[in-house]
């Protein structure tokens, strides 16, 4: 079979890919997209089984099939942390943030989004809270997003090297519009429902490819043992095991990553649109079940891709296109269609996401706050495509350097949000001596922190020793920040309102 057979056959795969995802977003457009609660959170109708996996694949994007392989290639089995520590991050937000906000966003005046929820919570600062909030994610999601579409350009220029028509563009820059194209096409259409429907396929899809391909490498006769001495002669003797040459610090950075869960907003609004309080328990036993299989593949694809190209004298140039090097080599066009798909869809699931949060906080927090008060449902709805829209363009500016990093970039929003929105969720939720002042000098302070410590350098080099990740110092920052302030301020503020 020659290579452009191979590739025309991937090709046909990803085009009925591609065309199912429009399909679902025309689907969406019918059922909920007349008023603004329908396009930015579904009715809240969301069954179980859809908020899961929609939760799940609007979390893992690009970095799961790309960035977290990438890094276990390179450097071995220690990189596993940031899955563990992820798992359990992701386990403390079902049980813990999951039924309070679904119950609380519908009994503070049925919030649609995060700043709103939070300016309902503490109406003494209502405005600040949401502009800052909204401020802070619109920044971090743009470039969040740009870490999407940096992987759908990787996989384009990895996979149909020179054989789709450029158009001027390099084929990193072509993977790039194609990607943004098809996701604004059904984000902007279908809304919420659209993106939760695509999450959901998306993540059957992503589940399955990452059982299939580590499978398929370790039965067709390969030795874990030829990428542990491979390693070994580049110097890294402690391949496959899951504490070599790890300090405490590297330890603590990487399951440390767990903490971003409680303040991403892409994530935490699936538990706002569940159907009904009660379901949230199938839900979490549905999401934490794919991510567990969904994390281990992972981990198998990097290890056991490692393997394999050391076996059979496969050079692999940027780890990060492991999956994709794999998908073309092993199997056939048709199948290497359905995997490339499925590292599609990690992507596109997490930049759909990305755009529509930042397109509510856009349109509810900045449009009808200040410029249309009493702007109908009609016209909300569209103003939010054309913000989507906005903010697709700001992150394909920034996403135009092909030497970009998935997981650098990933790393870097996640801590963003998770320094700035965790503490302010976790407390907002469980302490009822929270003040309004308090949230807004926790929200400022962890995303100052956070910005500071990567200006700085810090994450990659600490007084003379490693690097800290930045959630750490956000994180402890906001916290201790949202404590003083609220005790300070108890007594002069208004009564902080409450759910029920």
């Amino acid at each position: 079979m020659t290579e452009g057979t191979m590739q025309t056959g991937t090709l046909v795969s990803l085009a009925l890919y591609f065309i199912l995802m429009l399909a679902i977003g025309l689907y969406a457009w019918r059922k909920s997209t007349s008023d603004s609660a329908g396009y930015l959170l579904a009715g809240r109708n969301l069954p179980p089984s859809v908020a899961a996996l929609s939760a799940g694949a609007s979390d893992m994007s690009g970095w799961l099939l790309l960035g977290l392989p990438g890094a276990l290639y390179a450097s071995g089995l220690v990189e596993a942390w940031i899955g563990i520590g992820l798992f359990v991050g992701a386990v403390a937000n079902w049980i813990v943030v999951a039924p309070r906000l679904r119950q609380q966003t519908e009994e503070l005046g049925n919030a649609l989004t995060i700043p709103e929820f939070l300016a309902n919570r503490f109406p003494s600062q209502a405005v600040a809270l949401r502009v800052t909030s909204a401020v802070i994610i619109v920044l971090f999601f743009t470039v969040y997003t740009a870490a999407g579409l940096v992987g759908g350009g990787k996989l384009f220029e990895t996979a149909f090297a020179g054989m789709l028509p450029g158009m001027g563009m390099s084929d990193y820059m072509l993977g790039i519009w194609i990607t943004a194209g098809v996701v604004l096409a059904y984000t902007m259409i279908g809304g919420f429902l659209a993106v939760s429907l695509t999450d959901f396929v998306q993540g059957c899809i992503m589940v399955v490819a990452l059982v299939l391909m580590p499978l398929v490498v370790l039965t067709g006769g390969v030795d874990l043992g030829s990428a542990s001495e491979a390693a070994a002669a580049a110097g890294n003797s402690d391949y496959l095991a899951l504490f070599g040459g790890l300090t405490a610090i590297g330890w603590l950075s990487a399951v440390t990553w767990g903490l971003g869960y409680f303040g991403q907003p892409h994530i935490i609004v699936r538990f706002m649109a569940i159907r009904s309080i009660p379901e949230v328990k199938t839900a979490r036993n549905i999401g934490l079940t794919w991510m567990g299989v969904a994390l281990i593949g992972a981990i198998g694809v990097g290890i056991a891709g490692r393997a394999y190209a050391e076996a059979n004298g496969v050079a692999v140039e940027d780890p990060e296109t492991i999956f994709i090097v794999l998908a073309t080599l092993l199997f056939h066009p048709l199948i290497t269609g359905f995997l490339l798909a499925a590292l599609l869809a990690a992507i596109m699931s997490t930049i759909s996401s990305q755009l529509l949060v930042s397109s509510s906080s856009l349109t509810e927090d900045f449009y009808r706050l200040f410029l249309r008060k009493h702007a109908s449902e009609r016209e909300a709805v569209n103003v939010g495509r054309v913000c989507v829209l906005l903010v697709a363009l700001a992150a394909i500016v920034i996403a135009r350097d092909p030497e970009s990093q998935v997981l650098g970039l990933v790393a870097n929003a996640w801590a963003g949000f998770g320094a700035a929105f965790g503490p302010l969720i976790l407390f907002a939720l469980t302490w009822d001596r929270m003040t309004g002042a308090g949230a807004v000098a926790g929200l400022v302070t962890g995303a100052v922190v956070v910005v500071a410590w990567i200006a700085l350098g810090w994450n990659g080099a600490f007084l003379g020793g490693p690097g800290v990740y930045e959630i750490i110092p956000g994180f402890i920052a906001a916290s201790l920040a949202i404590w003083l302030v609220s005790k300070a301020t108890a007594r002069g503020e208004e009564p902080v309102a409450q759910a029920g």
